[in-house]
């Protein structure tokens, strides 16, 4: 899971969890890696009673978008992921950088930045980021769900810019 392979990352960097944290100045390791998860229940459930354009809802935990996004789909469906509108935090970027974690396995073990996947038809996706960034989230297009064959997935296209400089 994700906090086996960030343990090894720590090992991996030499630093304790004392240190300061190399992309967060000011914390400790330790206490950057433990920052909460932000939470979207007000403004989730603000856009969805203010628009009504809500089809589905992925929280992106462990198992990241690789995983989550599956969970909202209906079969013979893909979701389509263009990684380079991802806005990649310093602590996954440093993750990846440091410990050698190849971009596919930082999808699948992280949320790399992207707490909640929103699917809204096409004809609401401007009024739903509206909506939300009326509600002070941060919005990117994430890409589109087209047919596909057997089980829900996701494929990617572009590249996530998981490289990380002190």
């Amino acid at each position: 899971n994700g906090y086996s392979l960030v343990r090894r990352v720590v090992e991996r960097s030499g630093l304790a969890f004392e240190a300061e944290a190399p992309f967060a100045p000011g914390h400790t390791l330790g206490a950057a890696l433990l920052t909460p998860t932000r939470l979207y229940v007000k403004s989730t459930l603000s856009v969805i009673r203010s628009t009504g354009a809500v089809k589905a809802l992925a929280h992106i935990t462990g198992g990241g978008i690789t995983e989550n996004l599956p969970r909202v789909l209906p079969d013979g469906t893909l979701a389509r992921i263009d990684l380079t509108n991802l806005i990649v935090p310093p602590v996954f970027r440093w993750l990846s950088t440091v410990g050698g974690v190849e971009p596919d396995e930082m999808l699948r073990a992280f949320n790399c930045g992207v707490g909640m996947a929103v699917v809204v038809d096409a004809t609401a996706e401007e009024q739903v980021a509206a909506a939300f960034a009326n509600a002070g989230e941060t919005v990117i297009r994430l890409g589109v769900i087209e047919p596909g064959a057997g089980k829900p997935h996701v494929t990617y296209e572009g590249t996530a810019d998981f490289g990380f400089s002190a």
